[in-house]
């Protein structure tokens, strides 16, 4: 399924509930943030390894929330996931040129020292 009909199904979802009146930008992000907190949770305090074998069902459902949200930001927006997606994968293509970050973790201002 293409990002366009998976968030026409989210929509549809929300829309069947009456949810879209709770679902201003502001709200929208603060639970985005919510929802990625409550994914990185299943990390706390043990190795990734770990924490995958431990809580991968729990990660998946979290990871789905984050995704949802950021699909409901973008189209309260008006913001076409493919564009801004491609958008940004330009900028770091710029940022970050293979010759100079590959195998490196280091953030593009640093990549040149």
């Amino acid at each position: 399924m293409e990002i366009k009909e998976l968030t026409k199904k989210v929509i549809r979802f929300r829309d069947e509930r009456n949810w879209k009146q709770f679902h201003n930008p502001k709200d929208l992000a603060l639970s985005l943030s919510l929802e990625a907190s409550e994914l990185l949770e299943n990390f706390q305090w043990k190795e990734s390894d770990e924490a995958i074998l431990e809580n991968k069902d729990k990660i998946e459902e979290e990871l789905a929330d984050v995704l949802i949200y950021s699909m409901l930001i973008a189209n309260e927006l008006e913001l076409d996931i493919d564009n801004i997606v491609n958008n940004k994968l330009q900028k770091n293509e710029m940022k970050y040129p293979v010759n100079k970050a590959y195998g490196n973790k280091s953030k593009y201002t640093d990549l040149s020292k």
